[in-house]
């Protein structure tokens, strides 16, 4: 018999919780761009002022500026697409990344022509 500090429902409450808090988060995106007349509508923008959101399809642009931007000083920025934040990976790893002993080789780096 294991034994687990664990509660046996929790587990399953926490995760409808949190479906219930995402689904009224995308709920409220979806109502505040409605409530807008069709030239206004955006479909990106911040849900009670807070939360953002971005409705719109993903570009390849957008995900690189959102997961891979050492320039950008923020960790937590907008998510490519739905509501919420995701992690720059680029300001977190790129200390390390410049390190490593190819960083010299680097896309940024490189020549125009190569």
């Amino acid at each position: 018999m294991s034994v687990s500090s664990r509660q046996p429902g929790r587990s399953r409450r926490s995760r409808w919780l949190g479906l219930g808090v995402g689904a009224t988060l995308i709920g409220a995106a979806v109502a505040t761009e409605l409530r807008k007349s069709a030239e206004e509508r955006t479909w990106h923008g911040r849900v009670a002022g807070r939360v953002p959101y971005d409705l719109r399809p993903p570009t390849l642009s957008r995900v690189r500026d959102r997961l891979w931007n050492p320039a950008d000083h923020r960790v937590l920025v907008p998510t490519v697409f739905g509501v919420g934040w995701t992690i720059n990976l680029g300001r977190v790893l790129d200390p390390w990344v410049a390190k490593l002993p190819l960083s010299g080789v680097s896309a940024r780096s490189a020549p125009a022509g190569s």
